[in-house]
């Protein structure tokens, strides 16, 4: 089926700041797609909800953090081959309570160029757009 037949699924997504301007990156648990790969944390939208309560609710459920003011930044089309989605990256530099990775995944705070891989696709163009932002060239992250 063509990605123009499919129907894109929303996905929320969370890129958190922290006061040193680091930003947190996450494993995917074992028994997803992409397991291992590392991304930005977040979670499909569920019907009704908007992306602010989705970003909130997945955060909880994956982190253990209640989080502040979510600023919605940019929207990206990605084409996986189990799914298209519609990732809507928000910035957060606020929340309440520790990172305790709920799912078994792993979680690293980065700077660019990141340290972890491989980085989901998805990804990238996030990296891209921080390095755009501030004035970073070169290479975002390392080959897959």
């Amino acid at each position: 089926m063509s990605a123009a037949a499919r129907e894109p699924v929303d996905v929320a997504v969370g890129v958190l700041f922290d006061a040193a301007g680091r930003f947190l990156l996450t494993s995917r648990p074992l028994g997803k797609v992409y397991a291992g790969y590392w991304e930005f944390p977040g979670g499909k939208v569920e019907p009704g909800e908007s992306v602010e309560a989705a970003l909130g609710r997945e955060l909880h459920e994956e982190l253990g953090i209640a989080i502040g003011p979510a600023e919605p930044w940019r929207i990206e089309i990605v084409d996986y081959p189990h799914a298209l989605v519609r990732l809507h990256f928000c910035k957060v530099r606020e929340w309440r309570g520790a990172c305790e990775m709920r799912e078994g995944q792993q979680m690293a705070w980065q700077t660019l160029p990141v340290e972890v891989s491989p980085v989901l696709p998805g990804t990238v163009p996030v990296l891209q757009w921080i390095a755009a932002e501030r004035g970073f060239a070169g290479a975002t992250h390392g080959a897959v």
